[in-house]
């Protein structure tokens, strides 16, 4: 999908390996499309959601970010989204408990890397 805008991005490391933190993560998560280590959820008139899971040499980084894909009215969507009470807090909120219940499955620790936007 070319013509998407970046909305937020969050990441998290979880000790543990990619093949078993990827199966978890996805069992997680509403999806309506993956491709290897990428999960898409998107909905409504605006929202693309993209997960990914990869190596690296103490276990799984992962990496979500909220997307705007509006055909019409695009220009609506950073504004309302800045309105939105909570948008930033609910999005860090729900990757931090999505990356809780992976690690606890896998007796693992988990921390947060980033938070952009």
């Amino acid at each position: 999908m070319a013509d998407k805008r970046l909305l937020a991005e969050i990441a998290g490391h979880i000790d543990a390996p990619v093949d078993q933190v990827w199966p978890l993560l996805r069992s997680n998560l509403a999806l309506t499309e993956t491709d290897g280590r990428t999960a898409v959820s998107q909905g409504g008139w605006w929202y693309r959601g993209e997960w990914s899971a990869t190596h690296d040499d103490a276990g799984t980084i992962i990496v979500h970010r909220v997307y705007n894909v509006a055909r019409q009215m695009r220009w609506g969507v950073p504004l309302a989204n800045r309105f939105f009470i909570g948008f930033p807090d609910k999005t860090r909120s729900g990757f931090e408990q999505i990356l809780t219940r992976v690690a606890h499955a896998l007796d693992a620790d988990w921390h947060l890397l980033d938070q952009i936007q």
